[in-house]
């Protein structure tokens, strides 16, 4: 039997969510992985999770070389984060090294000898048994160096010390003004280029993840929007999954008789995604809200995403018509999420969505009213993250349940339209 190149090439899971799914297994292992961005993109925090992820998910103990923070300000950044520093460091899982090197130092003498810095790379690694590194950033460790042909000569060789110690290695660099880097030479020699973008458009603020390169697999090649949250960073692909899904002929109640009386088998199939479209007053979020409804009383997780009004008063609403949500919320089937769409852009409401999706495990997901939508995309933006959301509640057999102002009802292809 042959071996398939996936699993010829070693890899090392990342521990990121979504990320290890864009490059298809993780990033190389035994190699340098370059992490480049912009001010404020998170290429520190990614190395951080990197190392706690191997550490507590794959018993594969890390050193975080630092050029700029001291280990106490690194420790005190991502406490809020969750993840406990002083902890890993008592246990002996990991090490964290701040190197100070002053750039004028550098120019003075004219010479640049890295041996110093193998010599207590190799003592900390060796210390804990390290199979992971992450130093940051590299512009502190080579920012007084104007000699091009030097710089490369340089930066191959620690890129091939850390080949030869066996370590996988994240390495961050700045973005340059027309380069991925500050010296326009560290993509070339890494054999995994990663860039982080923090982007605003329309005072909404967006994150993106591109994989520049990966040498020796297949990866990804879109940009992805990652979420930096209090569990720190989840990444989403936003490629569209194959239409492979299976289909259920299990028929579901929309939770209300009458309606149910409208389909020739008494209601739904589950999995299927229904819009419910009307002018204003129309009664669409009762409608919804008999489905949320219908849902808990099979004893399934409902996630009701409100665009429009707060948890408090969608419930108080509902209780004017009879629906009392409150049961069910103390129960812990439903949970309500309301947020202004204009809270961040499209796609980061996807990843918020997904992330919600993949912790909850619902049976049904309402969006009400996905026309709100528009306020931060245009119509065809709306429609492409709403197939992209309907993909991933289709795979997962998730009763799917929009509202919509009449006239933008279009842009949605969905299995039953009220």
């Amino acid at each position: 039997m042959k071996t398939s190149p996936k699993e010829i090439f070693p890899k090392a899971k990342s521990g990121i969510e979504g990320l290890d799914e864009i490059t298809e297994g993780g990033l190389p292992k035994g190699r340098p992985t370059l992490i480049c961005g912009s001010a404020g993109c998170g290429k520190t925090l990614m190395g951080v999770q990197f190392l706690v992820k191997g550490i507590t998910d794959y018993n594969e103990p890390g050193v975080f070389v630092t050029f700029e923070e001291t280990a106490k300000d690194l420790t005190s950044n991502v406490q809020s984060l969750g993840f406990d520093l002083d902890k890993l460091i008592k246990e002996n899982k990991l090490r964290i090294d701040h190197i100070h090197i002053e750039k004028t130092e550098i120019q003075e003498t004219g010479e640049y000898d890295l041996e110093g810095l193998f010599i207590r790379l190799n003592y900390a690694i060796d210390q804990i048994g390290a199979k992971r590194i992450v130093l940051d950033t590299i512009e502190s460790l080579f920012g007084g160096m104007d000699n091009a042909t030097l710089l490369r000569s340089e930066l191959k060789r620690l890129f091939q010390w850390l080949k030869d110690k066996g370590v996988t290695a994240i390495i961050t660099g700045e973005r340059g003004e027309n380069t991925l880097t500050r010296q326009g030479l560290e993509e070339y020699v890494s054999d995994c280029v990663i860039l982080l973008d923090f982007r605003v458009i329309d005072q909404i603020a967006t994150r993106r993840l591109r994989i520049v390169k990966y040498r020796g697999s297949t990866h990804g090649t879109n940009e992805y929007p990652f979420l930096i949250d209090e569990s720190g960073i989840s990444v989403l692909p936003i490629t569209s999954l194959k239409l492979d899904h299976k289909t259920s002929k299990e028929i579901l109640s929309y939770g209300h008789e009458q309606l149910d009386r409208l389909f020739g088998d008494n209601g739904f199939f589950r999995g299927n995604s229904t819009l419910v479209t009307g002018s204003a007053g129309t009664s669409k979020t009762i409608l919804a809200s008999y489905f949320a409804i219908s849902s808990c009383k099979r004893k399934e997780a409902v996630l009701f995403f409100s665009f429009e009004e707060s948890p408090d008063q969608l419930t108080r609403n509902m209780l004017s018509v009879g629906i009392n949500f409150k049961p069910f919320v103390k129960s812990g089937f439903l949970q309500i999420h309301s947020s202004r769409p204009s809270l961040t852009g499209l796609e980061m409401h996807l990843l918020a969505i997904h992330k919600l999706v993949t912790q909850y495990k619902p049976k049904t997901v309402i969006i009400d009213p996905i026309s709100s939508l528009v306020t931060v995309g245009n119509s065809s933006e709306v429609r492409a993250m709403l197939v992209r959301l309907m993909d991933l509640l289709k795979v997962n057999q998730i009763n799917a349940f929009f509202t919509d102002i009449f006239e933008n009802s279009r842009m949605l292809l969905i299995n039953c339209c009220i």
